[in-house]
């Protein structure tokens, strides 16, 4: 087994805003594709990397308490996406938090459609 994820999708109840969202507080651009009935707004990745996407689709809710918890990378502090999070519409849940010295930092947030999100940086 190579890899324990393959890919992972954030549900969203309007792509448009969650869209909007991620792109200010990651300072990323989104690929946009629709298939079976799901608008998808796909993370940038590279080919041997793991992808996701935010996924619009009737049958997708986004979990405001409990669930799955999606660790995003921070980059290389994660203090500068997690301070762009309430500007952009979100709420920051745990300011920028020490795991270990080896592990990293971690912080979490609450997106505009009401998911629970983690980044996570060394620095």
């Amino acid at each position: 087994m190579g890899r324990v994820i393959n890919w992972f999708e954030i549900p969203v109840i309007e792509i448009e805003r969650a869209t909007r969202f991620y792109e200010a507080v990651l300072g990323i651009k989104f690929n946009r594709e629709e298939m079976m009935d799901m608008k998808l707004a796909i993370f940038p990745y590279d080919e041997d990397a793991t992808g996701g996407a935010l996924c619009q689709h009737a049958q997708y809710q986004p979990a405001p308490t409990g669930g799955v918890v999606v660790y995003l990378n921070g980059g290389d502090d994660l203090a500068a996406p997690l301070g762009r999070v309430v500007a952009a519409g979100g709420q920051v849940v745990m300011p920028k938090t020490l795991i270990t010295p080896e592990i990293g930092y971690m912080g979490f947030f609450r997106d505009t459609e009401g998911n629970v999100i983690a980044l996570h940086s060394c620095k």
